[in-house]
Parts: structure tokens; sequence; C-alpha cells
């Protein structure tokens, strides 16, 4: 991958955390100092990225630098994961795919956050299977206890928000996809 490759591919990438965070153009304005305008157009590729505004923007999304510009690794072909924490939650992007189809390994602690989450909206599609412990998700009317081996799927305009009601953590595998690109099941009717 050449320079201008590593290049193109950070608009996307910065896009495509903005929006897993909802947070809006103006909001990572105020946050990071840098003008709107500016955001706007290093999202869409208009404007390259300078070492200053990627540090800011690092800051802000809470990542490494390197996971801004996908830098290419070098002769070790393993996967290096690097688990981040977000409002309590460990996240473990599985997936390095700049915008589109995200994937994500989920962990929230004992009984967490500890009081009752406000539900929120958001731009995109998110299907969730839960692997271990149990998972609390409130979506807009109803309010479900998710158990390992079971799936939710929804669109995240939906006012949404997940907890962990036990005594140990609970992990789930998170597939977070655009407005419109929804997941595919194909499973066989259960026999009766």
């Amino acid at each position: 991958m050449d320079l201008d490759d590593v290049l193109q591919s950070v608009g996307p990438r910065l896009r495509a955390l903005r929006q897993e965070r909802g947070a809006t153009l103006t909001q990572l304005s105020g946050s990071t100092g840098i003008s709107v305008s500016t955001l706007s157009r290093l999202e869409s590729g208009q404007r390259r990225p300078t070492l200053e505004l990627l540090l800011l923007l690092a800051r802000a999304h809470q990542v490494q630098l390197d996971e801004l510009i996908d830098a290419p690794v070098t002769g070790d072909p393993r996967v290096h994961m690097r688990p981040f924490k977000r409002h309590g939650t460990t996240y473990i992007q599985l997936s390095r795919r700049p915008g589109g189809m995200q994937a994500y390994k989920q962990i929230y602690p004992p009984r967490w956050p500890g009081f009752e989450p406000e539900q929120r909206v958001h731009e995109g599609y998110e299907w969730l299977y839960v692997l271990a412990g149990r998972l609390r998700l409130r979506l807009g009317e109803h309010d479900v206890i998710l158990t390992p081996g079971e799936v939710a799927e929804f669109d995240t305009r939906t006012p949404h928000a997940f907890s962990n009601p036990g005594e140990e953590p609970t992990e789930v595998l998170a597939l977070f996809g655009p407005q419109g690109e929804r997941m595919h099941v194909r499973a066989r009717p259960a026999a009766r």
C-alpha cells in the first residue's frame, strides 16, 4: 500500500469512527477545535490530514494514531487486536475495513453501568450475539434479557440501551453497519 492509498483511507475511517460513537461533526468540532468544514473535507477525502489534525482526532476518538491511518504491518501475519474502553465497556475491534460493516467483541462488566441507562438513537443497523452472561436490551418499548446463543438485530434509529444485570461479565459479538447495510441471516426454521 503506497502513501496515497493510506491517506485516501483516512477519511472513511474518520467518518466511521465518528458515526460509531454517534457524534455529529459539530460535536466533534467542539471537542477538537477543528472547524466543521475541515472535518467534513477530511472525511470526504477532499483534504489531506496533517499530523496535528490526526493527533487531535485520535485523542477525541480515544484510539491509537495508527488505527486512524491503518498503517501497514510488515512481516507478521498475525492480527494484533487492541482492546479499548469506552464508558466502562471493553471493545475489541475484529474488523479493520474502513467504513462499512464493523465487528466488535464487547465485554460489559458485572452490574454495568450501575444506573438505568438512557436510550439513544443514531444512524446504522446493529446485530448482536450473546457469547456469555446476560445482556439487557431496551429497544423502544421492548425490554428483554438476552442469554448466550441469543441474537438481536435492529435499526439503531430505534431508541435503545444496553446493560448487564448479572453478577458476571457479559460478552457480546456485535456487528454494526451504516443504515441500509443489514445483516443477512440464513437459518432453517426449528423442527416442531
